[in-house]
């Protein structure tokens, strides 16, 4: 699919698009920042960086499809990503349903892919915080499958904190260049084209 060249945006902001992950080095390629690899993956694509610090976040001021879209990765740790989301949404006044947040999930096979129009936490702590901050579960996701642990007596937190492997680094970069061009339609309003195009 071809993106639009990224230029000028005009009037307000349409979208925010979120990448949850944890700041840091030291979390830079683990499972848990599957959402900040997705999201620099989708600005590399539209020549643009996410370098502006505002809102407790990197973010930066894009056109995705035509649609002038805030790309988003918070800085205030995974569990407490909603006050990043919240800030931004207020000030620009984004409702729920134009907010798109891209993240890991261990129910998911490495490289597997799942679009949502609302839903649960299902257990996701970023996701917990944003519920709770935008009083909404009606946001658009897109879960990035990291993989379920290696075995049930090993500590969730320690898995995925944990790096991607060898083999698993060809799957998600698949996973995240179809997560992109499922952006594209979402923004667009094709949520439903999205999801029975690139959910798998």
């Amino acid at each position: 699919m071809l993106f639009s060249k990224s230029r000028q945006p005009a009037g307000a902001p349409e979208y925010l698009i979120v990448g949850l992950g944890n700041p840091g080095r030291q979390y830079e390629v683990t499972r848990h920042n599957a959402g900040f690899l997705c999201l620099d993956l989708l600005a590399d694509r539209l020549g643009v960086k996410i370098n502006k610090i505002k809102f407790k976040s990197v973010i930066c001021d894009t056109t995705l499809n035509g649609r002038r879209c805030i790309l988003m990765k918070p800085q205030t740790f995974m569990n407490l990503s909603g006050e990043a989301v919240e800030e931004c949404c207020s000030f620009y006044k984004i409702p729920p349903e134009k907010v798109i947040v891209i993240f890991d999930d261990v129910s998911l096979p490495c490289g597997g892919l799942r679009i949502r129009r609302k839903g649960s936490d299902g257990g996701h702590n970023g996701i917990k915080s944003i519920i709770l901050l935008l009083n909404s579960d009606r946001f658009p996701r897109i879960k990035l499958g990291i993989g379920a642990k290696p075995n049930p007596d090993y500590d969730l937190a320690d898995y995925v904190l944990s790096r991607f492997t060898k083999e698993d680094t060809e799957p998600m970069k698949q996973a995240m260049a179809r997560a992109c061009d499922a952006l594209e339609l979402m923004v667009d309003g094709q949520i439903d084209e999205a999801m029975s195009r690139y959910s798998h």
